[in-house]
Formats: structure tokens, sequence, C-alpha cells
């Protein structure tokens, strides 16, 4: 995806050189597998489940060109996370820590944290719904799952933790198998992937800032760059990381064109929806009671990842914006911050979870906050990958710079429009 070198310059502020012998280019590659297909995966979570199915009920198939957009900008913001991750073996916030004025970094975290805090409760929600479909009450599966996720973080180290995150991305399979079982027409898919168009209404641009909001949600990159750097892979072991960011990148994706086609294949054109599991019900009838359970686990396994994801990239991110210890692999004396946020934010987060009610609306307004927020980070990400006193030689090239600045232009775009409806809504002006 890039045009650039990738080997690191000399000085200082320039990329931290390798050390040791290069490894075969099939261990490096075992080596560095994990951090860009957890991160991409994990921006499939409940929030994102419901909106892509919502996406597929309300609108058709009308947003997979959209998507396929929206895939190109993923590919181009984890790739220069990683890049980043990789050169400098430091997180995103150590980066804008060192690089931007204290207001710069401080205005980060928050937007970090409003987002985020939401997101937490949303994932455990979604655990509470992927088990009610099996039958089992949230009341049970939520406080469990708790505990599960604080101890694979918590009591193990980040190898171990990355094996647990990726036998979860596995779920997401149940999607593309769900896809086929609702039968889509090939044609529409196809038309609609592929030739440029759009519904110009209030509820689809809504929509878009949703989808974008939760496909190329901030604490992704964040996690991104974070685990590269919490891994090791240096400059020497970049071309390994590269594909697997982009190839997470895609997959992931596909897994979320997969859930639009699903539900507009079975009831697209009837509305948005009112919760996951529902899709997941209406897949029924056209699919048999296997796709209801294959949307069961992938929404499980969706929110599974996410809900120890999001409080991880969250405790990163803090961790560096304040220069203390921050890793998986450190235990709670050795990184008291890192530790106790990530627990308090699992504990909070299944306590609000269990509060009764519907919580669509939270995962949905979520995701459109997101999609205000993700601007403001994707521009801290692209000024540190365009400056050469962090990358060094592998700073973003000519071409490379043109397209990242137009993805976030297009996304602060849209997220602006959407903004300025909302506020306009609330004193009834549209």
């Amino acid at each position: 995806m890039t045009d650039q070198p990738t080997t690191p310059d000399t000085g200082a502020g320039a990329p931290r050189p390798s050390s040791g012998r290069r490894r075969p280019r099939w261990i490096a590659w075992l080596v560095v597998l994990g951090p860009g297909l957890i991160a991409a995966n994990a921006g499939n979570d409940a929030g994102g489940i419901a909106t892509y199915a919502s996406a597929g009920s309300e609108f058709g198939y009308a947003t997979l060109f959209l998507m396929l957009l929206v895939t190109v900008a993923l590919v181009v913001v984890q790739e220069m996370s990683a890049r980043l991750g990789a050169h400098t073996g430091e997180g995103l916030m150590s980066l804008i820590r060192e690089q931007f004025p204290l207001r710069a970094s401080a205005f980060a975290i928050v937007c970090l944290l409003v987002a985020n805090l939401g997101l937490v409760v949303s994932e455990f929600a979604g655990i509470g719904a992927a088990f009610e479909i099996f039958g089992v009450s949230r009341y049970i599966a939520v406080p469990i799952a708790a505990v599960v996720v604080w101890a694979v973080v918590v009591l193990g180290n980040y190898r171990y933790a990355e094996r647990v995150f990726l036998l979860l991305s596995l779920a997401f399979i149940a999607y593309p198998i769900s896809a086929v079982l609702a039968k889509p027409s090939g044609h529409e898919v196809a038309v609609n992937l592929l030739w440029p168009h759009g519904v110009w209404s209030k509820e689809y641009l809504f929509l878009a800032v949703a989808l974008i909001g939760t496909t190329i949600t901030p604490y992704m990159q964040l996690y991104q760059a974070s685990a590269v750097a919490d891994r090791g892979a240096g400059a020497d072991e970049y071309r390994m990381v590269k594909v697997d960011t982009i190839t997470g990148a895609i997959f992931a994706n596909v897994v979320s064109m997969a859930i639009i086609i699903a539900t507009a294949a079975a009831i697209g054109g009837t509305g948005p929806l009112t919760s996951a599991s529902e899709a997941a019900q209406a897949l029924e009838p056209v699919a048999g009671a296997s796709a209801e359970t294959l949307f069961g686990i992938g929404l499980l396994g969706a929110s599974a990842l996410a809900a120890a994801v999001v409080p991880l990239a969250t405790s990163y991110a803090v961790a560096e914006a304040l220069g203390v210890e921050r890793s998986v692999s450190r235990t709670f004396r050795e990184a008291p911050l890192f530790m106790g946020l990530f627990t308090a934010l699992v504990v909070v987060g299944a306590a609000v979870a269990l509060i009764p009610g519907n919580l669509i609306s939270l995962l949905l307004n979520m995701q459109v906050l997101n999609g205000f927020i993700t601007p403001i980070v994707l521009t801290f990400i692209l000024i540190l990958a365009n400056r050469r006193n962090v990358l060094g030689s592998a700073v973003n090239g000519p071409r490379f710079k043109v397209v990242a600045t137009v993805c976030v232009v297009v996304i602060g775009i849209l997220a602006s429009i959407v903004f300025v409806q909302t506020v306009a809504g609330w004193f009834g002006l549209v």
C-alpha cells in the first residue's frame, strides 16, 4: 500500500534500529501474526454487528459500495498505525505526547475515553445478547465473561492473550456462511458493491457516519500500534507486520459486508433493527435455524474479543499519555495504572450492561460518536506518519500521503455534516 522504503534511518528521532540476526521469513511472519487481524476484527463488535445489520435491513445492499471505500480507508489507516508502532517501538499516545503540545495530548485522550467508555458497556451487552440467543440469561453470562476476559489479560502474558484473541477471531467465519445461507441475489450484490451510488437522505448520511465510526474505530488504531510495539516487532520485520495488517483489515470488512448481505437478503427494506439478535432471528425463515445459531456464535466471538481489546486499548493509551509502564506481560505491581484501569473498565462495563433495558440505541449512537471522534484521531496519525523525525525514511510517500489525506478529509466532512444535522435537529431546524 505504501510507496516508500521501510529501512530505518539512524540518528536522533529516527526509527529504532533492528537488533540481532534477521529471522527466516516464515518465522518472522509467525512472530508478528496477530495484531492486525485482532485490531480489525475487534471493530466488528456488538455495536458494529447491530450497525451493519441495520444497514442491510434499512437500505438493503445500497451501502455495499460505501463499505468498499471504507475498506480502502481502513487499510490505509491501519497500515500507518502499524508502521508507527513497528518503526518507533511506541504506541500512538506516546508519540502524540512527545510530538504535540500538552493540550493536544489531553484533548486526544479525553476523546478516546468518552468514546470507549460506552463501547465497553456495549461489548458486554453484546455478550449478554449472544447468550440469550442460546437461552442463557445475561445475568449469568456477563459476570462469567467479565472474569474470563480479565483473567486472560491480567493473569497471562501478551503471547497468551494474543492466541486467545486469534481463537475468538475464528468466530467471524460464521457471518460469510450466514450470508451464503441467506441466498442473496449475486447480481444485485455485485452491482451495489462495484457501481458508485448512494442514497442522499439524512438517514443514509447518519448511517454512513455510523458505518465509518464502527469500521474505523479509534481504539483499533491505538491497539494496532501499541500491540505491534508490545510484541517487539521491529522495522526489520515490518514487511510481515504489513501483510498481517492489510489481511486483517480486508478480512474484517469481508465479514462486515457479509452481515449487510445476510440481513439485506432476509429483511432488506423493512427499516432499522431494534436489536442485533433480531437480525439473527430474521435469517431463520430463509436459512433455517442454523443461520440464527451461526449469527449468535459470531456475535459472541465478536463481543468477547472487543470486550478485551477496547479496555486494553484504552489502558494502553492512558498509560502512554502519562508515560508509565504498560504491557500485558507486566504484573499489577509492575504496571499498576495500566492493569488497574483495565480492571476498572471491565468491571464498570459488565455492571452497566446488566442494567435492565434495550441497549440498541446506545450501540448505534456510540458508533456515530466514534464517527465524530475518528477524524480527530486520524489527523494525529496522518501528521505523525508524515513526519520524518518520527519515521525517518519510512514516512508516507507522496502518493500514499495524498490517498491518506483524502481519506481523512472525506471522513471529516461526512462527520461534520451529520454533526450539523444532529444539532439542527435538536432545535427543530431539520
